[in-house]
């Protein structure tokens, strides 16, 4: 393999980041135009459980804003890929062989246990969830007008898609730390229920203040933790 001189990887690195600024910028300009269906798709488990329910636009620059949102959200998702893709291809040709036999899974895997993890919020807790809001709301002892704010409930939706997306990363982690010799299964298996009181927490801080959703992140990461510690080396 040819060696590069540094002002060559330079104008390599110069020349990655410039593609993933360019590939941001297109997939912003798509972004903006699939916007209102990603609306409704996020909308969806929503109105599904509410009946003729109807959202609320507080402000003139709301379905602007909105737009500009989701597309920025599309811009980054359809990066991210793009520019970890980058990354590897700047710095693996300088990696040996077990080295890249042990960053490669960690590429494939994190994105798979993150797109796991926000379809198990969107399909799993979001009905259950949404549909307790709006018994509960409607039931109210007063009289009372359902109606939540577009922008709030697209950031509320959002903010739980990655609160869950995140969570699952947690076999992931603990695998790669026994694997460079940071944790040890044995000492996982002692604080299993130390790592239970702090799932149970984490789960009531991350999640809506309502037990149904924070029972449903607290067992899977539950059953997440339990099942890193089979693929932990001993």
């Amino acid at each position: 393999m040819k060696k590069m001189t540094l002002m060559e990887h330079f104008s390599e690195l110069r020349r990655r980041i410039l593609f993933s600024v360019v590939f941001f910028l297109v997939a912003f300009c798509a972004g903006w135009f699939v916007a209102p269906y990603i609306l409704e798709f996020l909308t969806a488990p929503l109105l599904n459980v509410w009946g003729n329910g109807r959202l609320l636009y507080t402000g003139l620059t709301d379905g602007l804003m909105i737009q500009l949102s989701l597309a920025l959200l599309v811009a980054l998702l359809l990066t991210v890929p793009v520019a970890l893709w980058q990354i590897w291809a700047f710095i693996s040709p300088g990696l040996h062989q077990n080295e890249r036999r042990f960053i490669v899974p960690i590429f494939v895997l994190s994105p798979l246990l993150f797109l796991t993890g926000a379809a198990f919020a969107f399909y799993v807790l979001f009905p259950t969830v949404f549909g307790f809001f709006i018994e509960l709301n409607e039931s109210s002892p007063v009289p009372a007008l359902v109606m939540p704010a577009v922008r709030d409930y697209i950031g509320f939706s959002i903010g739980l898609l990655k609160v869950f997306g995140l969570a699952f990363q947690l076999p992931l982690v603990l695998v790669l730390l026994n694997r460079v010799g940071i944790l040890s299964r044995e000492r996982v298996v002692k604080m299993r229920r130390y790592a239970i009181v702090i799932i149970v927490i984490a789960a009531a801080i991350l999640t809506p203040p309502d037990i149904v959703s924070q029972i449903l992140l607290a067992l899977p990461m539950w059953g997440l933790f339990e099942l890193s510690i089979l693929f932990m080396k001993k």
